[in-house]
């Protein structure tokens, strides 16, 4: 008996003549997460990929997969030989685990035959080892309809048995949809909105704006602290930090107040969008989530999209702040989401802000401004931090 750790995958498998693509893809972010744990193989077999040899850390690896975008379940199996009395030896071992009580215990096995060459078609599978299973456990009892423990037994070139199933997260891996540039912020969405991009396949990388010494350098450590959890979920991480309060000074000197903040989000999509073409990105995510705040309506992203060129996703847009919420419990950036620091939003922050900015208003604004010199004037005292 070999122990070995099966993963099921998702929409890959949908993916016809690219489907290569995509499981290469998956496999590489694998051993991305494994690549510390020692030796092991990774093989595919008839629609599900297999890792063996890394049987001592397993659930370290088990835990590390779940954050794998493409996959779907992880199951510890048993793998054997496909004669019946090994399927049935190893049924009897992988239960024998499983029941932790001498109360009485339902159970039914689920069996699949990706070998049509196999003797035995499936409902045979599952009878001749539930019935086998049976006779050695005096607590069990079977439930086809509700039970308590589910034992599969999946037969291809060899025989895998397994109870458990982890929930991953599906969706695509990441790297086989593109870059994107999130703007990352100190607060609740933002974090979730590069999580849910990259679950769809978009590598990404962020771009941070801060307003030192106005804002602290705490404020800016909260945000490379979110980072790093993302990272978990996307992989390794550029941050672009770049200081925004120069820009936000002569904002205040020589535009409106209600419309400092539309502004300020214009100059910012200006800065990610140059970032982005020259390191070849294909698109800015952002967490915006519509009605939320005075820049956030439809009126003002409207005008925010007319300042740039490259298209800006927004993973958010239509969810509730309950979702958005639940979301970043989910992935644990909530509690640092919350700490109380400081962003560059909130320097100079309008008593009343616009909420149906006319973009014809807000150019006449800027015509006070030298766009181009400040935009350029940010990009240099851009940093770069690596994340891993």
């Amino acid at each position: 008996m070999d122990r070995v750790i099966s993963v099921s995958l998702g929409e890959i498998v949908l993916k016809g003549l690219n489907r290569k693509y995509f499981e290469d893809k998956l496999i590489k972010n694998m051993r991305r997460v494994l690549s510390d744990l020692g030796e092991y193989k990774i093989y595919k077999e008839q629609g599900k990929v297999y890792i063996e040899g890394i049987y001592e850390n397993n659930e370290v690896a088990i835990n590390r997969l779940k954050k794998i975008f493409g996959l779907v379940y992880i199951s510890p199996c048993i793998r054997v030989s496909t004669e019946m009395e090994n399927i049935k030896e190893a049924s009897y071992e992988i239960m024998k685990e499983e029941l932790k009580t001498d109360n009485p215990v339902t159970f039914k096995v689920e069996s699949s035959r990706s070998d049509k060459r196999y003797p035995l078609k499936s409902p045979e599978i599952s009878r001749q080892v539930g019935g086998y299973v049976l006779s050695r456990f005096d607590n069990l009892s079977v439930d086809v309809h509700k039970p308590q423990i589910q034992l599969n037994v999946d037969v291809k070139e060899y025989a895998y048995v397994y109870i458990r199933k982890e929930r991953a997260y599906g969706g695509l891996p990441v790297g086989t949809n593109g870059k994107g540039l999130l703007l990352l912020s100190g607060g609740i969405d933002s974090p979730v909105a590069g999580f849910l991009m990259a679950k769809r396949g978009v590598e990404i990388d962020a771009i941070h704006f801060h307003s030192y010494p106005f804002t602290s350098e705490r404020a800016e450590e909260k945000v490379m602290d979110l980072a790093r959890i993302v990272s978990m979920y996307t992989g390794p991480m550029k941050v672009y930090s770049i200081n925004l309060l120069n820009i936000q000074k002569e904002i205040n000197k020589n535009c409106p107040e209600d419309e400092m903040t539309i502004i300020s989000r214009r100059f910012m999509m200006r800065i990610a969008e140059k970032v982005a073409i020259n390191r070849d990105y294909q698109a800015l995510i952002t967490g915006e989530n519509l009605g939320q705040v005075a820049s956030q309506t439809i009126y003002s992203m409207d005008v925010i999209n007319r300042s740039i060129q490259l298209p800006i996703l927004r993973p958010l847009v239509g969810m509730d702040k309950v979702d958005i919420i639940q979301w970043s419990k989910e992935i644990e950036t909530y509690e640092t989401s919350i700490q109380p620091f400081e962003d560059c939003c909130s320097i100079f922050l309008p008593k009343h802000p616009v909420t149906r900015p006319k973009i014809v208003d807000i150019e006449q604004s800027e015509s006070k401004l030298d766009v181009d010199y400040l935009v350029e004037n940010a990009l240099e005292s851009m940093k770069i931090i690596e994340i891993y």
